[in-house]
């Protein structure tokens, strides 16, 4: 994407740039800015079609928005997880409260991804699909006001995958659906985008080789489990699937968990 002038003056004119970053870093944070931005744009305009599919009654249109919605969401998850009092209820799973899924704080898609795929739809469910589409475009006022921090940006690309090896690699995130390398896709091209963004000012040029390396590996492997425009069910992996998959996850985690150092962030 062309970086905008006028994004990049206004980002110049924030605190953390008055206090003296290097001025090698602010082409790529106002780029990754307005990077940030596109995908929450996109996320709340495909947040509304879900929310209107839901609420229409529309199951399988709805199953059919639900992957693709949250995709965007997934590549800002760094950003996204800075306003935890909205990221919770738009994105918690049912482990996270007292009674599960019988706990009237759990919303968010995940609750929908409850009803959608295990439970008819309740009379509850109108009433989270507003409050999901809701709290998606208070985010959106929030992302559209913040200043980007290098640290916290550069260190992104290792929270993404971290969250991957964490918690995603075992199918606990989309257990209702199985759509979870929607998730893997949005969580890697988020992460790709910090490396390509930041990667050219890292002087170990066999470092950054090697992680592009493993990026197109990982890339590759995704690829291997296409259908159409989207995904197999992550129910058709193997334990072996899985398991070469974590590998790579965890090689690239690893290496982006020194990114930060290596710019001279901390």
């Amino acid at each position: 994407m062309k970086l905008l002038p006028a994004a990049l003056i206004a980002l110049l004119a924030t605190p953390a740039f008055a206090e003296g970053p290097s001025l090698d870093l602010v082409a790529p944070i106002a780029e990754y800015k307005l990077y940030v931005s596109d995908q929450t744009e996109q996320l709340v305009t495909d947040t509304r079609a879900f929310v209107a599919a839901v609420k229409e009654g529309d199951t399988e249109k709805a199953k059919a928005l639900f992957a693709p919605t949250r995709l965007s969401y997934e590549k800002i998850e760094p950003v996204a997880e800075l306003f935890a009092d909205l990221d919770a209820p738009i994105d918690a799973r049912a482990d996270d409260y007292e009674k599960a899924e019988a706990d009237p704080e759990f919303t968010g898609f995940h609750r929908l991804e409850y009803a959608l795929w295990v439970t008819p739809e309740g009379t509850d469910v109108p009433a989270i699909a507003d409050k999901l589409l809701a709290d998606v475009e208070e985010l959106a006022k929030r992302i559209d006001g913040l200043t980007f921090p290098p640290e916290t940006v550069v260190g992104g690309a290792a929270v993404l995958m971290d969250e991957v090896a964490a918690t995603k690699i075992s199918g606990e995130e989309d257990r209702y659906s199985h759509t979870d390398l929607w998730d893997f896709r949005g969580n890697f091209d988020g992460a790709k985008k910090i490396v390509d963004l930041f990667g050219p000012l890292v002087e170990d040029k066999d470092f950054v080789a090697s992680v592009e390396g493993n990026f197109a590996k990982m890339d590759e492997t995704l690829d291997k489990y296409r259908d159409g425009e989207g995904y197999v069910s992550y129910e058709k992996l193997s334990d072996d699937d899985r398991r070469k998959l974590s590998a790579l996850v965890n090689t690239l985690a690893e290496d982006l968990s020194t990114l930060r150092g290596r710019l001279g962030l901390g």
